[in-house]
Parts: structure tokens; sequence; C-alpha cells
């Protein structure tokens, strides 16, 4: 079945609103990843701040909703709220479903909390776990919203939002609604950054995927939000033609060598699309950087394209936006293949130019690139997670 997607609201390091989005993505526009301190004592690095206040969540919300990362969504919603509200007053509130994924949530507000833990022996007065509960983007969505249909979140690591566009997919398919409201958000976390950097997956600099000089990722920040039909929303709608989905559990933090779990899911999403590898015009890459992660998918993707496809890492751009990097690239593909992307570009991949001669060569894209004149408008893209959790989905634009 196909599904539609409805202009996304985001927010990231490359701005905020899809049209501020595409020219900065279109332009290679790297400025908003930042050097940063505080974050890691005695090191600064590059992350992907979302930039300017986020809108505070309204007053009649239950406390322990109120979190950054509830206001990522709230940001990204109110882009789109327009059509939000009117999915609920055409289907019925119990007809919209929310699924999102996160894995943050907002345990870095809560970060507080356990310092006074620390200190004085006791929770502070203020202290709610409701904040940081993987449920609660979910929970406090559907309060906004007003949506009272099927509510949950989902919380698969870097795969987080990717699986949540995917469960959309299929509520819509079995019929458990008419629209679903999907995408996800995750906030720079103190402890998450600790936790890259503890197992030395950070650059300190800019992030170079597929470099012979890459080092590791730069962390980001996002909220992203869709909404999902049956039939297209808007003139720029693009569709959800099929995704594929694998765990290949080779071990709880580097993927499988091989790419065989990667590889997996890509040919089961080319299949659930009934598309042939040759037919998709491009693939964003998940491309962390790391030196485990660029090896792997880059045997993965020359044994899925042995013909070679235009390709980009889009997180140079934004940072690794964690359970939210699903969402933001599918957020990115539709920018190339909504109908307001008239020349077809491609989004460029930003890096050094330095390939590893290790890897198989990969074909990345330029701001030369472009969509194949006459021939439909198909796109991949990738998210693979911890613990060999992976995910393809398959996009195509509007004839």
């Amino acid at each position: 079945m196909t599904a539609w997607l409805g202009t996304p609201g985001i927010v990231c390091a490359l701005g905020s609103g899809v049209d501020a989005v595409a020219r900065a993505a279109f332009a290679g526009d790297t400025a908003g990843m930042r050097a940063q301190t505080g974050w890691v004592e005695g090191r600064a690095l590059t992350l992907g701040a979302c930039a300017g206040a986020l809108p505070p969540l309204p007053a009649g919300l239950p406390l322990h909703h109120h979190s950054r990362n509830n206001q990522l969504l709230l940001a990204a919603a109110t882009q789109i709220e327009t059509h939000l509200r009117r999915a609920v007053a055409r289907y019925g509130a119990d007809r919209v479903a929310v699924v999102l994924g996160t894995s943050t949530s907002g345990v870095n507000d809560n970060a507080p909390a356990f310092r006074h833990l620390r200190a004085q022996g006791a929770w502070p007065d203020t202290y709610d776990y409701r904040r940081q509960a993987l449920s609660s983007p979910a929970s406090c969505f559907a309060d906004w919203l007003g949506a009272t249909g099927p509510a949950y979140t989902l919380s698969t690591a870097c795969t987080s939002s990717a699986r949540a566009l995917l469960s959309a997919h299929r509520l819509l398919k079995l019929g458990l609604c008419d629209a679903v409201v999907c995408g996800g958000a995750d906030t720079l976390c103190r402890l998450t950054i600790n936790g890259f950097a503890t197992l030395e997956a950070v650059d300190e600099a800019l992030c170079v995927p597929f470099s012979a000089n890459r080092r590791g990722i730069n962390i980001g920040e996002a909220g992203v939000l869709f909404l999902m039909e049956r039939s297209p929303a808007d003139a720029n709608a693009v569709a959800l033609l099929g995704g594929g989905a694998s765990s290949d559990a080779w071990h709880m933090s580097a993927p499988d060598p091989t790419g065989a779990g990667a590889r997996q899911a890509m040919l089961a999403a080319l299949q659930s699309a009934d598309v042939d590898a040759a037919g998709i015009g491009w693939l964003n890459l998940h491309g962390t950087g790391t030196p485990h992660n660029d090896a792997m998918e880059s045997h993965a993707t020359h044994a899925v394209f042995p013909q070679g496809v235009p390709c980009a890492s889009t997180k140079p751009l934004t940072g690794h936006a964690l359970g939210a990097a699903g969402a933001l690239e599918a957020a990115l593909t539709w920018i190339t293949l909504s109908a307001a992307n008239a020349g077809g570009r491609l989004l460029p991949h930003i890096w050094d130019g330095q390939p590893d001669p290790a890897l198989p060569a990969l074909e990345l894209s330029t701001p030369a690139h472009r969509y194949a004149q006459g021939r439909p408008r198909l796109a991949m893209s990738n998210s693979f997670a911890f613990g060999g959790n992976n995910a393809s989905l398959i996009f195509g634009g509007q004839p």
C-alpha cells in the first residue's frame, strides 16, 4: 500500500521550516554545526543544535510533558498545524494515530534532579520521572492535538523514527486509523553525548562520512513531523512506497562488518515497494562518519547497487539526531522528491574529498547531480542502530 506524506514540520541545525531547511541543505550549508563546550568536560565538540527559542508548551498540558524534547515536536507541529487539525476534523479524533520515535525523551531536563539527589540524598520536589519516560512524546502530542487513536513512542536507538514511519504505514494498511502523525524528536543530551564520547565515537571537528580521514560522529537534535494519509494531502506530497527492517544483533554497539543486516533491510524495502535497485535515483546514506558504520554501509550499498547510485550522508549538515535521525533524513529525502524541487536536484555529500581506498567506491552526490529525467523519482533512506537494528525506507515523487 502506498501512503502519502504531506509537507513536514521540521526544526534542526539547518533551520526551521521546510523552505529554510531546503535552501540550506541544497547549498550544503554547515553553519548550524558549531563547536560547543560544556557538554563533555575539557572538550569542545561540534554539535548540531537548533538555533533560537522554542515555543513553550501550552499551560494546560501536565507539567511532566514540559521538556525541550516535546518543545522540538511542538516547534515542528506548529508549522503544519492547519493540516493536523483538519485531519482530526475530517476523520474524527479516534481515527487519528500518533507514532513517534525518540531515544532521549526528557532525560536532559531531569538531569538537574539527579545531581540534586547525589548532593542532597533526596529527589527535589520538581522531579517527575514521567518527563523522561519514552512514552512522553506521543502522549504529550496526542494531548496537544486532541487525537484519541493509537498513540505510542518507539525507541530503537538511531532507527526509532524511521521505524515510526514504518509503523504508521502499517496502521493505515491495517485500517486501524485514517491518518497518522508520525516522526520523532531527540534533544542534545549530556548523557548521550558523554556516552558516545566514552566510546571514542565522536569527531570534535565537522564529521566527514566515508572519508579515509573519518573519526566519528557529530551529535545533533531535531524535531520532525509528517501527516501520513492514504491519498495526497497537498500538491507537494511524497509517497512512502515501502520499507524494510532487520535486526541482526551482531554486537551491542558495533555493526556487522559485512553489512548483512543493512543489506537485508535494503532488499526488503525494495521488495516492499516493488521497485528494482536500478530504479532508485538517490540514496540517503546513514553515514555517521565512524570507521565501522561507514565501512559496513559501503559494502552493503555496493552489494545492493552494483551498478552504482548517487548517494550522500546528510549528517555533516544536521549532526546525527539519534532517535530523530530517521524522520529527519526522511524529510530531507522528501525535499528532493517534492514537486517544489522542479529541477530534480540532489543534496550534496559534504566531506573532504578523500575516499578510503579500503572501501568500495560510492557515487557521492554533488550540487551538479540530478534525478534522471524521464524516469520516476525514487529515493531510499537508510537508518542503522546499535544492536544491529536496521531500517530502510523508499519514497517516490508524484507523477
